[in-house]
């Protein structure tokens, strides 16, 4: 939510208008955010009544019912959209009527750690990334981490690269926590599988805590990224570019990893970060399975990436880099030839690891569009998915190419993979298909539910 404070003074040519924004939304740690008991979700749209929720296929089909039960406990009318790119929602919160208020219940690691944090809402528009968006924030943003007892491993994996983003460069407490349990946190999703240790369990609050904590902290003072010089722009220098090059995009996860382990090899060169810590950082990197290296980031790629971020960055790298590990410095002095020569050294050193740093599970699939039924794609088959008392909330089915039909029966074929991934990912889980929309499982991405300040439908 916002409010705006302005003036407006005569000049001698003209006027002269000045306004202050204020700008404030809440996290709430929530566990069973769709649970009857909690009523925290359904207090923020008793003045209107009725929710617009928008959400995957994935979330449809493993959360829809327990939603549908929610809001009529709490009589409220649902409705529901089924849609391939649920970031979409917010962008279009911002421009219907300029001003649609949402609420965001992010469903992976990396909404819950990292998307939910900004106010950025944006897609991808060509090869890149948040091309076209704008900054609204939400009216309120539910943390709800048993979510994670449904995401996929390879999910898990994939927003584990964003802690790791964090805590290298700016809280080293977060970082030893990741390297301690490591293997254990993937496996566990975060501590909240039933055969979690407890001690396992405690750590991954810590961490997730402290990581949302300190995103905040660094980015609340500049929530329209006015300042360029982003402490959380580690692993955001070359991966944006790099992130849709392959045929099947990169998950968002393993492109930060590529472009965060390059830097800091690029930082080593430089004497900014010790021999130790930079084997500690390509050690945790390897442990997670996710990727430091890819056979097209190479000297081509660094070239067009460094050409785009300039543009991006007013015409400096910016890059930030680990110097020492939990702190941060950002680079603008490095020429081509040191990149290069970097980059050289980077694919020597990766020669050393599994896979020769390649990741695990590392491009986009079903389970980040949202096409899976019981962790099976479902491009090209039938899919009947609304039944019962859900037919009567589902309005319009992107999942089936439209507006739902046969009172509001799903009855259509799903988009094919190969349309799906072309549209996945996203830096900071603010665009393509890693931070959609309202809740889900199998990979389901991210989500939010959206509300209408306006009384709109």
């Amino acid at each position: 939510m916002s409010d705006l404070t302005a003036t407006v003074e005569e000049t001698k040519y003209g006027f002269h208008v000045a306004g202050y924004e204020k700008i404030e939304y809440d996290f709430t740690f929530l566990d069973g955010v769709f649970d009857k008991q909690n009523s925290n979700l359904a207090e923020c749209y008793q003045r209107w009544g009725r929710c617009l929720a928008v959400m995957d296929m994935n979330i449809f089909n493993v959360y829809g019912d327990q939603m549908q039960a929610y809001f009529d406990h709490h009589k409220l009318d649902l409705k529901i959209h089924k849609t391939m790119i649920g970031e979409k929602a917010k962008f279009a919160c911002a421009a219907y009527r300029r001003n649609t208020n949402y609420i965001r219940i992010p469903t992976t690691v990396i909404g819950l750690i990292d998307a939910s944090v900004s106010i950025k809402v944006a897609v991808n528009y060509g090869n890149y990334k948040n091309r076209l968006g704008a900054y609204h924030a939400p009216m309120h943003t539910f943390l709800d981490f048993t979510f994670l007892r449904t995401l996929p491993e390879a999910q898990i994996r994939n927003g584990f690269a964003e802690l790791i983003k964090i805590s290298t460069c700016a809280h080293l407490d977060t970082f030893n926590l990741l390297d301690k349990y490591c293997e254990q946190l993937i496996k566990t999703g975060f501590g909240r599988t039933d055969d979690a240790p407890e001690e396992v369990r405690e750590a991954a609050e810590k961490i997730c805590r402290a990581g949302i904590h300190e995103m905040l902290k660094l980015e609340t003072p500049n929530l329209h990224e006015i300042g360029l010089d982003r402490v959380i722009a580690y692993g955001h220098t070359w991966s944006p570019l790099h992130e849709l090059t392959p045929d099947v995009p990169l998950r968002h996860g393993h492109a930060i990893s590529i472009d965060m382990a390059y830097s800091a090899t690029l930082a080593n060169m430089r004497g900014l970060l010790s021999d130790e810590e930079h084997k500690r950082i390509l050690n945790l990197f390897s442990r997670a399975g996710l990727s430091m290296d890819h056979h097209q980031f190479d000297e081509d790629m660094l070239d067009k990436a460094t050409a785009a971020i300039l543009k991006t960055r007013d015409g400096k790298l910016r890059a930030a880099v680990p110097s020492p590990l939990g702190s941060c410095v950002f680079i603008n002095d490095v020429s081509a030839e040191d990149m290069n020569a970097a980059l050289r050294k980077h694919k020597e050193i990766m020669k050393q690891y599994p896979r020769n740093g390649e990741g695990l599970e590392a491009f986009v699939d079903s389970s980040d569009t949202g096409y899976t039924m019981n962790n099976k794609p479902v491009e090209g088959k039938q899919s009947n998915g609304v039944n019962g008392a859900m037919k009567k909330s589902v309005i319009n089915d992107d999942t089936n190419g439209g507006p739902v039909t046969n009172g509001g029966h799903a009855n259509g074929t799903t988009g094919k993979h190969s349309n799906a991934t072309s549209h996945a990912s996203g830096p900071e889980g603010v665009d393509g298909l890693q931070n959609p929309v309202t809740n889900g499982a199998n990979g389901h991405v991210n989500g939010q539910t959206n509300g209408h300040a306006n009384g709109s439908s």
